[in-house]
Parts: C-alpha cells; sequence; structure tokens
C-alpha cells in the first residue's frame, strides 16, 4: 500500500503522525546505546570518563560536520532519499558498535572500533533528522512548522526516554552486543517502511547561495538551540553514572525522566509556537531548563534528581521547534533543507562537545558538577533569546513608523 499527501484516504496529518511513529521506531536505536556506551567504555574497556564522554559525543560531532550535506540532500533529492539513506547509516553504526564488543581486542582498538560505530550513527542522525523534518513541512506546508517540529521532537525524545532503560536492560541480558544487535534490527523496520510511502515533491531552486550565507540569517536562533542542548547532553551521557557512583537505585530512569516531561509539554502545547510566536516560547522554556539543571546539581536524592531530569525535559522540549519555526519564516522554501541542517548543526555541537568537555570536567570536580555547565547554559541561552525578541519588537515599531509616516 502506498500513502499519498494527495489522496483522500490518507490525509497530510496522517501521514505526518505515520511518520512520526516510524521515527520514533528507528531513533529507539540512538536512545539505546546513550546510557550503555560510558557503561561500556569504563566497565568492559576500563578507560576514564573523558573517554566515556567522548564515545558519546563523537557520534554528534560527526551529525555537525553532515548536517549541511543532509540538508543540500534533502533540498536537491528530496526528503524520503535522505531519510532512507540515515536509516541504513544506524543500522551500519549499530553493527559496528557490535563488533567492538566481540573481538578480542586491547580496550583502545576495541574503543577506535566503537567510535567507528558511532561516527555512522552520527552520519545517520544527521540524515534521519533533516529528512524527516523536510518531509513534514512538505506535508503540511510553513506556515505549520511548530507542529511538524514538535512533533518530530516528540518522537525523538520519547525514543530516548523509552530507549535508555531498554538499552540497560538489553545489556544486562544480553550484553552490549546484543543491545546493539537490537539497535540494528529497530531501524531496518524503518527502512522497509519508508520504502511504502510517497514522496513530497522538491521545490525547484535557480540558484541555492551556500551554507554559509543561510547560516548568517540564523546563527542566532542557532545559538540558543545550542546553549540548551548542553543540559540534556549532560544528562544523556552521566545521569546513570552519576547514580551508579553514589550507588542509587534507578540508574536508567534519568532519561525516563527527561523523556517524559519532554513528550508531555510536546503533547499538550505542540502548536504554541505557530499560535503566539516561537520566542515567548523558547524565553519560558529556558528558564525551565535551567531551573531543572540547578537542581540535577543540588541534588542529594534520587528522587530530586529524577525531578531535576523531568523538569529539563520539561524546558527542553519545545526550544527547537519553536526557534526552528522562527528560522523557516526566515528562508525562502527551496531553502528550508538546508536551513534546518545548519541550524539543527547548533545543538549537535551542544551534543558533540558536551560530552568530552563535561567529562574532563567530571574527572576533577565531580559528575554532579556538569550539570552547574548545563544550568549556566541554559541562562545565557535565556538571555540570547530576550536579545532576539527585543530586537523583533524594536523592528516592528520601526515599521509601524514608517507606515504611519507614508500615510
Amino acid at each position: 500500500m502506498r500513502f499519498s499527501h494527495f489522496s483522500a484516504n490518507a490525509p497530510a496529518q496522517r501521514q505526518l503522525l505515520l511518520l512520526t511513529a516510524l521515527l520514533f521506531v528507528a531513533y529507539l536505536c540512538v536512545g539505546m546505546a546513550l546510557p550503555v556506551v560510558p557503561v561500556f567504555v569504563t566497565g568492559r574497556l576500563g578507560l576514564g570518563h573523558a573517554w566515556a564522554g567522548l564515545g558519546v559525543g563523537i557520534a554528534f560531532l560527526a551529525t555537525i560536520l553532515t548536517r549541511g550535506h543532509a540538508g543540500s540532500l534533502a533540498d536537491r533529492r528530496g526528503a524520503k532519499l535522505t531519510l532512507s539513506r540515515g536509516l541504513l547509516f544506524y543500522i551500519a553504526g549499530a553493527l559496528a558498535s557490535m563488533a567492538a564488543s566481540l573481538a578480542s581486542l586491547p580496550a583502545m582498538a576495541a574503543f577506535a572500533v566503537l567510535v567507528a560505530g558511532r561516527l555512522l550513527l552520527g552520519l545517520g542522525e544527521s540524515l534521519v533528522a533533516v529528512g524527516a523534518i523536510a518531509w513534514g513541512i512538505g506535508l503540511v506546508g510553513p506556515a505549520r512548522a511548530g507542529q511538524v517540529l514538535a512533533l518530530v521532537g516528540a518522537a525523538i525524545y520519547a525514543a530516548l526516554a523509552v530507549g535508555g532503560p531498554l538499552g540497560l536492560v538489553l545489556q544486562d541480558q544480553v550484553g552490549f552486543a546484543g543491545a546493539m544487535a537490537a539497535s540494528a534490527l529497530l531501524p531496518a523496520l524503518g527502512w522497509l517502511t519508508v520504502r511504502g510511502l510517497s514522496a513530497v515533491a522538491v521545490p525547484p531552486a535557480a540558484q541555492r547561495p551556500s551554507l554559509r550565507q543561510v547560516l548568517g540569517q540564523i546563527w542566532a536562533h542557532g545559538l540558543v538551540v545550542c546553549l540548551q542542548g548542553i543540559g540534556f547532553a549532560a544528562i544523556g551521557a552521566f545521569f546513570s553514572l552519576s547514580f551508579l557512583d553514589r550507588h542509587w537505585p534507578h540508574a536508567g530512569l534519568g532519561l525516563t525522566a527527561f523523556g517524559a516531561g519532554f513528550v508531555l509539554v510536546r503533547v499538550l502545547f505542540g502548536r504554541l509556537p505557530d499560535r503566539i510566536g516561537g520566542l515567548p516560547v523558547a524565553i519560558g522554556s529556558l528558564a525551565v531548563e535551567a531551573l531543572g539543571q540547578w537542581l540535577i546539581w543540588q541534588a542529594s536524592t534520587p528522587a530530586a534528581a529524577l525531578a531535576g531530569a523531568f523538569l529539563t525535559g520539561l524546558g527542553c522540549s519545545m526550544i527547537f521547534p519553536a526557534m526552528g519555526r522562527e528560522v523557516v519564516q526566515r528562508v525562502a522554501p527551496p531553502l528550508r533543507g538546508t536551513a534546518m541542517g545548519g541550524f539543527s548543526a547548533f545543538q549537535d555541537l551542544a551534543y558533540g562537545l558536551t560530552g568530552p568537555l563535561a567529562g574532563l570536567l567530571a574527572d576533577r570536580a565531580g559528575l554532579s558538577s556538569v550539570y552547574l555547565v548545563g544550568c549556566v547554559a541554559a541562562a545565557a541561552g535565556l538571555l540570547v533569546a530576550l536579545r532576539l525578541r527585543l530586537r523583533l519588537s524594536v523592528q516592528a515599531r520601526t515599521r509601524d513608523v514608517e507606515r504611519v509616516r507614508s500615510l
């Protein structure tokens, strides 16, 4: 059966929801790896926290370097092709990561194989996320870009929330290799499903500006999501290690708590950026994220830390779609894939750098110190968003004055 955007039996909204469900299933492979990779690196390989952070963060660095390619591919060849290729890289990355634990290799050689797998996964994430966003906006139009970004993000972070504890359970039951084998199976199912979906039309463009030119229009919006992403990256890379270090129970529930708050806000307020604008939503969200990170930093019990992770999820939830809506409104239709690729790279930058740099900090100042950094970063993002809001207000007043003078 083929699903068409133009079919009366399968309207755009239905296909968007199907795409969201598909993305959730495929993205479980990313969520399953986040908590098990640091445990594998520090436990099985016997390396330090900085190496564990690098093992997590290297995938996001790969994503950063390929976002421009992913956006350009989506604009030129279409979202379906982009998404399909990304799922194949997911499969290859999971299989390479599995090989790191199967071979009888020295610790550093096994880590190198693991890094190769994480790099493939990072490339896949770049293609999958950009492809899904471009496909969704192509289905329902730019006026509902906030809803598309909210749904895509809900699928991704719900997968992280479920995938985190699932990965730890699989690692406990069948080992790291078994968890990575399951991580390869899920995107394979997604790839088979994508083959039955109809692609959306690719907007024509006589001339496409470079990624650098597009970034010149959106860098401040990207900076906001970069600063926001540090809090999530700290939870993803170090929350389970923090609990294990303190001998606290429920080490795998950090991403679950984060994801629960994240998805709750997406479900209840997913269309809010389309209704009131992206910047007001981002400003309130960053304040909540900063509070959540502060609570984890100060936590003396597992319940307080999980509450902080939940608050961080509440805060992080709408920042990417809120700022992404602003980006979509600033660029021409043929450039939306490129713009979203460049915009997403700012968030990837936070994810990629937070792991290794926070790992170095954790080795010297303790694991809880990484959440203080997350709190400060969210507060800095709040200041940038407030400045963007002030600039828009000044521009609006200037236009009103010019309009009155022209009458």
